[in-house]
């Protein structure tokens, strides 16, 4: 399908500029991804179908509207936009396939779960107490966050939550500015993926969230 032939194509970019610009081994980042390194050498190899260059274009021309509008735009705006742009008649499914594909969706004000905001005392407490693993899945969740340059020079930043346990990617989203409310929203896409897990949750921002489930 198109959604999973472009989250592969993601991970895959992600993998190579993060081990081009970080120096991180190739080895332990397809292993976060959940990539086999063998997937990702022939990526790397491969020969780029006309529907994979065009869908690359359109995904493209996509987050650059997305941050333009500051990511108020739902699919539906942002086919509009898009076909009055390439002048072209793009279906808003094919669209809405691609922002789903990187986890991209229209800013919606809502209430909030429980975050709390740690004070020094609390951020030096730390409950993860440097221990960096988890005996079970959903037992810890860490949050990360990378940079990409664009190509219209600005800015895009990939969010993910890892699980300590196997190192999984629990979830991820795409944002316009590297603030918390993008770990937020990281965080909700998680626990509605996991609506029964409990973890601790710790990120380098200086808040923990204990999920709780009612």
């Amino acid at each position: 399908m198109i959604g999973t032939r472009i989250l592969q194509e993601y991970k895959y970019i992600s993998i190579k500029e993060l081990h081009e610009q970080n120096g991180y081994p190739i080895a332990d980042l397809c292993n976060l991804a959940n990539i086999a390194r063998s997937s990702y050498y022939k990526w790397i190899n491969r020969s780029e179908t006309e529907l994979d260059r065009k869908n690359s274009i359109i995904l493209k021309e996509i987050v650059k509207l997305y941050e333009d509008v500051n990511g108020i735009y739902g699919y539906r705006r942002i086919t509009m936009n898009i076909n009055r742009l390439l002048n072209k008649q793009y279906n808003h499914k094919r669209i809405y396939r691609l922002m789903k594909s990187i986890n991209m969706r229209s800013v919606i004000r809502k209430k909030r779960k429980s975050y709390i905001q740690s004070t020094p005392q609390i951020t030096a407490e730390n409950k993860l107490n440097r221990e960096f693993y988890a005996n079970k899945p959903n037992e810890k969740w860490l949050t990360d966050v990378t940079e990409f340059k664009l190509l219209n020079g600005k800015k895009a930043y990939l969010s993910a939550i890892f699980d300590l346990a196997d190192k999984s990617i629990v979830s991820y989203v795409v944002g316009h500015s590297n603030n918390n409310q993008l770990v937020f929203d990281t965080f909700d896409l998680a626990v509605s993926s996991n609506p029964t897990a409990k973890p601790l949750f710790h990120s380098d921002r200086g808040f923990q969230v204990r999920q709780e489930v009612a």
